[in-house]
């Protein structure tokens, strides 16, 4: 579905608030949304669009989770357009994008980054808590099921190219291999910290806002450490800069809970694989050679290295 530009969005505003919104301005960092920064009287606001109403739902639900180290900004409202698009209004909130941070500021990265994963962790599980617990994802049986079903979805595409599919064939038995370890827990996972979902104060030391609810799951918390352990390398070196698991396994929260920790690096490790090879599926439908072909290395890479050493454990 086409993303509605200044005029529309400005079009659209009007009709909605009654022509009080001002200062219009298109905002970056989305990769299936489009976002609009406006005024409302004297309030700072943010418009988005999309294809799926259930993705700003989420973001809605999501509001219950915030907190000091988790702060997620309200969500005023969730509605479809004369044109059939889902749009939401939420307050803005101002910063930059984490993965955006320099290398030369890991030392004040770094321990942001850990609080949040931290304040993710300590978000209580309700009883019962499904592995999708919003209406934005496919429902899933078990955590394990998950990991291994999302397996199935990004080797799919690579299939056809037999270095690629040599390569996938190996991950996918390394991950049958390691999944054993991975427990049953229903922590939040906020699924995708990177790609301008994360914002964060200019000196680093906070987080301003975590956007963007719509691939969160209940599973193990190590997911989301994971996450920024695999696209870091090679995409977002302030990241790769602050050591996410490294910096996990030394919270002292986290070291009290016996549970928490067991085979650590193996579980981050299968994460990692699992990710990585969903992405490379998912490039090459979305992104161009270049891009394939530095996810195929990094995956690559992952696969030999092995488990991150357990630091801190």
């Amino acid at each position: 579905m086409q993303q509605p530009g200044h005029e529309e969005v400005a079009a659209f505003l009007a009709q909605h608030s009654g022509g009080t919104a001002s200062d219009l301005e298109p905002l970056t960092g989305g990769a299936w949304s489009s976002a609009w920064a406006y005024r409302a009287g004297e309030e700072e606001l943010v418009i988005r669009f999309g294809r799926e109403s259930s993705w700003y739902e989420a973001d809605q639900m999501a509001m219950a989770f915030s907190g000091p180290d988790l702060p997620v900004p309200q969500v005023r409202e969730v509605g479809t357009t004369p044109t059939g698009q889902a749009y939401a209004i939420s307050v803005r909130h101002h910063g930059r994008f984490l993965e955006d941070t320099p290398v030369e500021r890991a030392d004040a990265v770094a321990p942001t980054l850990t609080r949040l994963l931290v304040a993710l962790y300590r978000v209580p599980s309700p009883p019962g808590a499904l592995v999708m617990w919003h209406p934005a994802g496919a429902p899933a049986r078990s955590w394990r099921e998950l990991v291994l079903a999302r397996l199935v979805d990004g080797r799919a595409p690579l299939d056809g190219d037999p270095k690629l599919a040599a390569l996938s064939a190996a991950v996918c038995d390394r991950v049958r291999t390691l999944v054993a370890a991975c427990p049953e827990r229903r922590d939040l996972i906020h699924g995708d910290l990177l790609h301008g979902n994360v914002l964060v104060s200019p000196d680093c030391r906070r987080v301003q806002a975590v956007i963007s609810w719509k691939c969160s799951l209940r599973g193990d918390f190590l997911y989301d450490a994971a996450w920024c352990s695999v696209w870091g390398p090679v995409f977002y070196p302030g990241i790769a800069a602050t050591a996410p698991l490294s910096g996990l396994l030394q919270d002292p929260g986290l070291r009290a809970d016996e549970s928490a920790l067991v085979d650590a690096a193996i579980r981050h490790h299968c994460y990692e694989l699992q990710i990585g090879l969903t992405h490379l599926g998912w490039s090459i439908w979305t992104w161009d050679q270049e891009h394939l072909t530095a996810t195929a290395g990094l995956l690559a890479e992952i696969l030999e290295r092995g488990p991150l050493p357990s630091t801190g454990a």
